[in-house]
C-alpha cells in the first residue's frame, strides 16, 4: 500500500472519458460533478488534511473550497489562460474524418467558442449553487482554478506564458508503473537504432498496426508497449512486444519514441534527451505536441490523415536529422529531480500556511 493510507473516489470510466473527447462532447455533466463534490467534501471531512492536491478531478475547484482547505491542482502550461493563443488546434472528430481538413477547420474555428460555453456551463452551474464565482466561457480556466496551479512541463517550452504568482512551473514529473521486464529486455539487438513504440491508454488501436508496418521497412528495433491491450498476433520481424514495459527506462534506452502525442510519454523522452513522434487524436495530445514542435523536439501527425509513408518519413526524419535529437538532449539537461521535489514541498507548505 506504500507509506500513506488509500481511499477510494468515485470516477467516470475512461471508456466514457475516451469516448466524450472523440466525439467533442464535454467530459463531466453537471450531475457527475455533483456527486462528485459530494464525495470530495465527505472525504476532506473524513482524512481533515491542510491542502488538497488533484489532477484533473475539476470538482476539488469547489470542493475543497467549500471545505475551507487549501486547494493546489496540477496541469499543463498549455491549458494555462495566461499562455497566449489565436486558436485551439483541430482535433481528430468525427466530422474530420468526412470533411477537407481546411473546411474542418473553419467550421471548427466558427463553433469552438459555443463549444466551449458548453464545456464550462456545468461547471459554472455547479460553482453557482454552491456560492462561487463563474468562470466563464474560457475553459483554460476550467481547468486550472485553484489556490495554486503548478505546470507539469519544461519551462522552456512555454516561455510565452506569463502568470501570476499563484501560478507555478514545476516541471516534469516522470512516472511509469512498476513492470516486469519482458523475457526479451535484456537480449535486444545492440547494432541498430531503438524506437520505442506505445500509444498510450487512449491511442487507437488502429493506428499501431500502421506504425508497425512502417517500422517493419526501416534498420531499427522496436519495442512496443500495447498498454494493456492484446499482443497483436502478427509481430514484424524486428519488433518485440510486451503488454506494459517500464516507460522511463524505456525511452532512456531508445533513439525515438512514437506515441500519441500525450505529455505523460512526451516527457518521458525529452527527459531522456530522445526526440517525439506524436500521433494525436485529441486536443490536450495536440495542445503538447503544438509545444514539442514549436522547439523542435519532434514531429506531430494527425491519426485521421495516417498513412504508413508519412509515418516512415517522419521516423526518417527524427532518427536522422540531428537537431530534434540535440533539442531533446538540451531539454533533458535541464530536467533535475530533485529541484522538482524541492519546489512542491514549498509550494505545498506555503499553500498550508495561507501564504
Amino acid at each position: 500500500m506504500g507509506p500513506w493510507p488509500i481511499k477510494s473516489l468515485d470516477s467516470i470510466s475512461s471508456e466514457r472519458f475516451l469516448a466524450a473527447l472523440a466525439s467533442g462532447r464535454p467530459v463531466y455533466d453537471l450531475e457527475t460533478l455533483r456527486r462528485y463534490v459530494a464525495r470530495d467534501i465527505e472525504l476532506i471531512d473524513e482524512v481533515g488534511p491542510d491542502v488538497v492536491i488533484g489532477d484533473f478531478r475539476l470538482s476539488l475547484s469547489v470542493s475543497a473550497r467549500v471545505a475551507g482547505v487549501p486547494y493546489i491542482t496540477m496541469t499543463n502550461a498549455y491549458w494555462s489562460p495566461y499562455y497566449p493563443r489565436i486558436d485551439y488546434p483541430l482535433p481528430v472528430l468525427p466530422m474530420t474524418k468526412l470533411l477537407p481538413l481546411p473546411a474542418a477547420q473553419r467550421l471548427f474555428r466558427w463553433a469552438a467558442p459555443y463549444a466551449m460555453q458548453g464545456h464550462c456551463r456545468p461547471m459554472n452551474r455547479l460553482r453557482r449553487e454552491h456560492g462561487l464565482p463563474s468562470l466563464g466561457s474560457d475553459l483554460r480556466r476550467v481547468y486550472t482554478d485553484a489556490d495554486h496551479t503548478l505546470y507539469l512541463d519544461f519551462p522552456s517550452l512555454f516561455a510565452a506564458v506569463d502568470p501570476p504568482k499563484n501560478h507555478h512551473f514545476l516541471g516534469p514529473v516522470l512516472w511509469s508503473p512498476p513492470t516486469p521486464e519482458p523475457p526479451w529486455w535484456t537480449n535486444l539487438p545492440q547494432d541498430l537504432p531503438l524506437v520505442y513504440v506505445t500509444m498510450g491508454s487512449s491511442g487507437q488501436a488502429g493506428i499501431l498496426k500502421s506504425v508497425l508496418s512502417a517500422l517493419a521497412e526501416l534498420p531499427v528495433v522496436v519495442m512496443l508497449s500495447t498498454a494493456g491491450a492484446a499482443i497483436p498476433s502478427a509481430l514484424p520481424t524486428n519488433a518485440y512486444a510486451a503488454e506494459y514495459l517500464p516507460g522511463i527506462d524505456a525511452a532512456a534506452r531508445s533513439n525515438l519514441v512514437v506515441c500519441n502525442g500525450g505529455s505523460p510519454t512526451s516527457q518521458q523522452a525529452l527527459a531522456a534527451g530522445v526526440p517525439v513522434l506524436g500521433i494525436a487524436s485529441n486536443m490536450d495530445q495536440f495542445m503538447n505536441m503544438e509545444a514539442v514542435t514549436g522547439a523542435g523536439a519532434g514531429l506531430l501527425l494527425r491519426a485521421d490523415r495516417l498513412d504508413i509513408h508519412a509515418i516512415r518519413t517522419a521516423c526518417r526524419r527524427l532518427l536522422t536529422e540531428p537537431s530534434f535529437r540535440d533539442t531533446a538532449q538540451s531539454l533533458s539537461a535541464s530536467t533535475d529531480p530533485a529541484a522538482i521535489q524541492a519546489r512542491f514541498n514549498r509550494i505545498v507548505a506555503n499553500a498550508s500556511s495561507g501564504r
